[in-house]
């Protein structure tokens, strides 16, 4: 079971959070944008799981059209809708792959080397990378949980707290934030928590200084660090008790 849901939390992430863009969430209400990020989260569910499951995957784009469809005209955006948003897709996803467990064990991924010779485009890839696949989609869909949906997360949970400050450059704040988080997660899975110690020291000395004349801004900039770091590690977590659990 562990390795379908892994491949389907992989392509979920991928989907919400690293290939859909700004530009497709602005403009959701248009059916065709919509169905166009409903394709892309079919077919990643569909090639993580190796080419299985064709109705349960599109029992799955069918849940994730009717949940978006739903929050796409939700009155304003906000972290209670971003959620409860994100709280449905993965009840779905942890109901499918309970219900369906052996998924990923019956596409080609799992019998690849084992039933006869592979299909030709994929006999160039080495047997022993396509059995590391579970530990690849759950590092790599790790990685963009902590960066990328952490920095969603984190921008909602903000935004009622925004203070004035001086300008900096564009988009520095997601940048570092996105930064810190990856090395961080990184440090986690790598055994070296105590390495964030220093990303801490040296954010304090960069940044908490220029803010230290302003309470406000001080206040604003410790909050969003300590959700930044909380949040990467509760993912990081999270990602290794899945990784105890790949055969």
């Amino acid at each position: 079971m562990v390795e379908t849901l892994i491949a389907l939390l992989f392509a979920h992430i991928l989907a919400d959070f690293l290939l859909q863009t700004r530009w497709m969430i602005a403009h959701k209400r248009n059916f065709a944008v919509l169905l166009g990020h409903i394709g892309i989260v079919a077919g990643l569910s569909y090639a993580a799981l190796g080419f299985a499951g064709g109705w349960v995957v599109l029992a799955l784009a069918g849940s994730h059209l009717l949940i978006d469809a739903i929050k796409t005209y939700w009155p304003g955006s906000s972290l209670r809708a971003f959620l409860l948003d994100q709280g449905l897709h993965l009840a779905v996803i942890l109901g499918l792959a309970t219900q369906f467990p052996g998924l990923y064990a019956s596409g080609i991924w799992q019998d690849y080397g084992l039933l006869g010779a592979p299909p030709s485009w994929l006999a160039a890839i080495p047997e022993g990378w396509v059995a590391q696949l579970p530990l690849f989609m759950l590092l790599t869909g790790g990685l963009v949980l902590a960066t990328r949906a952490g920095g969603f997360m984190i921008g909602l949970f903000m935004r009622p707290l925004a203070v004035e400050h001086a300008e900096g450059l564009p988009r520095a704040g997601a940048i570092i934030g996105n930064l810190e988080r990856a090395l961080a997660y990184l440090f986690i899975l790598s055994g070296q928590p105590q390495n964030i110690g220093f990303l801490l020291a040296a954010k304090s000395v960069l940044r908490f200084s220029s803010a230290k004349e302003d309470r406000s801004i001080s206040e604003y900039v410790i909050i969003g660090t300590l959700l930044s770091f909380g949040w990467v590690i509760a993912t990081s977590m999270g990602v290794l008790a899945l990784r105890e659990l790949i055969a």
